[in-house]
C-alpha cells in the first residue's frame, strides 16, 4: 500500500469514495493550518473538506454537512507494517 493518502476519501460507506483499508490505518487532516478530527469527506486536489454542521440530522439519519474549502493536508496515522497491532 502506498505511503500516501487518497486524493478524495469519504467516511461514508455508500460513497464510491470510501475505502475501509485506507480508514483502518486512520488518516490525519490538516485543513487551513488546523489540525481537524471531524472531517466527514476531503479532496486534496480540488481543497475542500465536509463537515459536520453541529448535531443535526438529514432525514436519513446522517450528519448534516457542509462544504469549506482551503487548504487540505493529509497524512497516514499508522505506518504501513505497523496496521496489523
Amino acid at each position: 500500500m502506498s505511503e500516501t493518502p487518497p486524493d478524495h476519501l469519504s467516511n461514508d460507506p455508500r460513497s464510491k469514495f470510501y475505502d475501509e483499508a485506507v480508514l483502518e490505518r486512520g488518516i490525519g487532516i490538516r485543513f487551513n493550518g488546523v489540525e481537524r478530527h471531524n472531517v466527514e469527506e476531503y479532496c486534496i486536489s480540488e481543497g475542500w473538506v465536509k463537515l459536520p454542521v453541529g448535531k443535526s440530522l438529514d432525514r436519513r439519519g446522517q450528519p448534516m454537512t457542509m462544504k469549506v474549502k482551503g487548504t487540505v493536508e493529509a497524512w497516514f496515522l499508522t505506518p504501513t507494517g505497523d496496521s496489523e497491532q
